[in-house]
């Protein structure tokens, strides 16, 4: 009864399938038309009746290890067999059959085999590699297929192109390989015995050749300190000769095979050619000189002439006691030492001393712990003092100073690295500016006001005076940029004058340049900066020294000094008056300056940023963008939009900065900083409403006063709203100084630590 063609009744084999390609089995060979595909599948790649598949490499366990190819997993790995083939030797009269040993390699990445033969001395037939690695087809019939790792194993027979090899053995890597594989291995087997192999090892050992050779192995020194030689610092007195003087040499002993070169060291202006060397390198004789050997009398062997006849001719055998040997005795590296004396060809050179590997060579092999140099000539005399003479006027101190030093004048050198550290770079200016005043009895004079700048690249001076209204003095340039010199140094002397360094200006020091007394006031926020950066560089800004001069205070006085902080708090807020803080410290006898205090203020102040109100700051920067006429506004705002990917009217405040710099808002930095933190909410910024607020165009803001500008741009150079607008933080003062903490409570009850 026939099933319904129904889907899931009928029969068809093809019902599910999806691969119907065919393999072309036909082609054209030398213009004849040949069936070329008898081993290609049929439809679909199904296999034909009677069609097996040959596997073209090895195949693995599954699930075992990495799913890398074998040509990755199995590189430059290769099994290991011992076997041998036994060969006929048909027209020899010493032997019948030849057992020839060799190594069969198989590599598993690609299944490839080779087989290579030891090669043996004088053997007379061609060894090493048998057969080249490749694949290698299994004997007929089954010669379309090729060995793979299954094929082998120990105490079995192979058969690779017609020639039987029996495997003997494997290493151990392979045995452990092909055990985790599943193969069962059997049992090793010896290799026979090869009749005329023996009977040449035989006849070898009971051979005395006629001319033995004593064989000395050097190779063993030379590998094992090759390129290690010992250095020596040697003298030879040859003040006994005519014109001789002492000679300084340095000797080198090269480990590899004891030979000795020395070389002299040749002193400049000595009057001495420079040769290349004193020795050249070779094995120095401890008995030299001595008479010459006469041409054969020195020999590695020596052998005794025991028969000679003119019918028969001479026979001769070696010397094995060596009798008549002329032995010489040459310098080892034992007989080098410091102190010690070597004899080069009848001079007597001293060794004196030796470089650290000498020392360290001779400490680990003998021992020897002593290595003081030897003394060998007077100490040098020391130099006259060049006296030089006093200044004459003429140029600068150091010009005249060079003129004094060698027949060509130079000119004297700068200090090109220290101009390269300190110059100006972008906005860090290595200008120290301080604010000055004129200290003199003119009321007219007192009153001007002067900029002191102090350049760190070349430690020069330049004064500018402020210009005031209605002083009758005009303002401009008071001293052109220069070294300026200390005080009370005398014009005409041989040493050079002192100038004033980086370390001679701070708030309070008085300056005297060119007869003029200067006090310096202030300093601008870089200064004070720079110098508390470079703390270890200005004692005068060195937090550290300042407290060490507080705690010198006496104790008595501790107590007294924590009354007065406390009486001077009513609040109990912890903080006073700047003020006040700066009475107290100038009051005790801890000798602080003017600059000290302020770098103490500084530190223990109370940092407050003052609230400024959005809308001046939206004004001001409506108008630094007015006067240079930015309209770039619609543009910010599709590249705003642009960026906001998720369509919330927020950005970051990265990516705002980010576009406004893209778009060079002409902004300072501390003005946009302020609105961006004024316009985020988070992390984020509103950029609708922060482009409104600086556009100017369509939303106008009220006009501002120039010293509102001020405030937002480039900050004053003498800013007033330091440490002495600010509160300072006497607890944390006197638990650094005094090391204990701040009591709001009743100061009578204070007592000092």
């Amino acid at each position: 009864m026939a099933l319904p063609f129904l889907p899931g009744n009928s029969p068809n084999k093809h019902l599910g399938k999806e691969r119907f390609h065919k393999s072309q089995h036909f082609d054209y060979s030398n213009g004849v038309p040949m069936l070329v595909g008898s081993e290609k599948p049929g439809v679909g790649g199904e296999l034909l009746v009677g069609q097996k598949i040959k596997p073209k490499f090895s195949v693995y366990p599954k699930g075992q290890g990495s799913d890398l190819p074998s040509w990755v997993a199995f590189d430059k790995q290769a099994l290991c067999f011992e076997a041998y083939f036994q060969e006929a030797v048909p027209e020899a009269r010493d032997e019948t059959y030849r057992i020839r040993k060799c190594k069969i390699y198989f590599y598993l990445e690609d299944d490839t085999i080779q087989v290579v033969e030891p090669e043996c001395k004088n053997s007379g037939i061609p060894q090493g590699t048998l057969i080249h690695r490749h694949r290698i087809p299994l004997p007929p019939p089954n010669d379309d297929q090729f060995y793979n790792i299954f094929h082998f194993n120990i105490n079995q027979q192979m058969v690779l192109y017609s020639r039987t090899f029996t495997v003997t053995n494997c290493d151990s890597f392979t045995s452990n390989f092909l055990t985790k594989l599943g193969v069962r291995l059997s049992d090793p087997t010896t290799v026979p015995d090869d009749p005329y192999s023996n009977l040449r090892e035989q006849t070898e050992k009971s051979m005395k050749p006629l001319r033995p050779y004593e064989r000395r192995d050097t190779l063993k020194q030379f590998l094992d300190h090759d390129r290690k030689v010992l250095r020596f610092y040697c003298f030879w007195d040859d003040t006994e000769s005519m014109f001789g003087d002492p000679r300084e040499l340095i000797l080198h002993y090269f480990l590899a095979d004891d030979t000795i070169e020395i070389r002299e060291v040749i002193p400049p202006n000595s009057g001495r050619d420079a040769l290349p060397k004193f020795l050249r390198r070779c094995k120095l004789p401890k008995n030299a000189p001595t008479q010459l050997k006469q041409p054969g009398q020195i020999t590695d062997r020596t052998v005794l002439n025991v028969f000679a006849s003119q019918s028969q001719g001479k026979r001769y055998i070696l010397d094995s006691l060596k009798t008549g040997a002329v032995h010489e005795e040459f310098y080892k590296d034992c007989d080098l030492t410091v102190g010690g004396e070597v004899n080069v060809f009848g001079r007597r050179v001293l060794i004196t001393d030796c470089d650290d590997f000498t020392k360290e060579y001779y400490r680990s092999k003998y021992g020897i712990e002593d290595f003081t140099p030897m003394q060998y000539k007077a100490p040098v005399a020391p130099k006259p003092q060049r006296l030089v003479p006093p200044y004459n006027g003429f140029g600068s101190e150091e010009d005249s100073l060079s003129s004094c030093q060698g027949l060509l004048p130079k000119p004297p050198q700068k200090d090109f690295c220290k101009f390269m550290e300190k110059d100006r770079c972008g906005l860090d200016s290595n200008v120290l500016n301080f604010r000055a005043k004129m200290v003199t009895t003119d009321p007219v004079d007192r009153e001007r006001a002067f900029i002191i700048s102090f350049y760190l690249c070349d430690d020069s001076i330049s004064v500018f005076e402020r210009p005031q209204r209605n002083s009758g003095v005009l303002g401009g340039k008071f001293l052109e940029r220069s070294r300026v010199k200390k005080p009370g140094q005398e014009l005409f002397k041989s040493e050079l004058s002192e100038y004033f360094k980086a370390q001679d200006l701070y708030v309070g020091a008085t300056l005297c340049i060119n007869n003029k007394h200067f006090q310096l006031l202030d300093a601008d926020e870089y200064t004070f900066s720079y110098m508390e950066r470079h703390a270890e560089e200005f004692p005068k800004a060195n937090v550290g020294n300042i407290l060490s001069k507080l705690r010198s205070i006496p104790e008595e006085k501790q107590s007294e000094i924590r009354k007065f902080l406390t009486l001077s708090d009513p609040n109990n807020t912890g903080f006073i008056p700047y003020e006040s803080f700066r009475g107290l410290l100038m009051g005790l006898d801890c000798s602080l300056s003017e600059h000290e205090v302020l770098v103490l203020g500084r530190h223990f102040s109370e940092h407050k940023q003052p609230e400024v109100d959005v809308g001046l700051m939206l004004a001001v920067a409506q108008d630094l963008l007015k006067k240079k006429s930015f309209e770039e506004f619609p543009d910010m705002a599709r590249a705003f939009t642009y960026h906001d990917r998720h369509k919330t009217s927020r950005l970051s405040i990265k990516e705002t900065k980010t576009l406004c710099k893209a778009f060079r808002l002409p902004l300072p930095e501390n003005l946009l900083g302020g609105l961006l933190s004024k316009f985020a909410d988070g992390d984020e910024i509103d950029y609708h409403a922060f482009l409104a607020g600086i556009n100017w165009v369509e939303y106008p803001a009220p006009p501002v006063m120039p010293e509102d500008t001020l405030k937002f741009d480039v900050k004053a150079r003498f800013d007033s709203s330091g440490a002495e607008g600010k509160n300072i933080s006497y607890s944390a003062l006197l638990g650094d100084v005094f090391s204990f903490p701040s009591n709001n409570g009743d100061p009578t009850n204070s007592t000092s630590t």
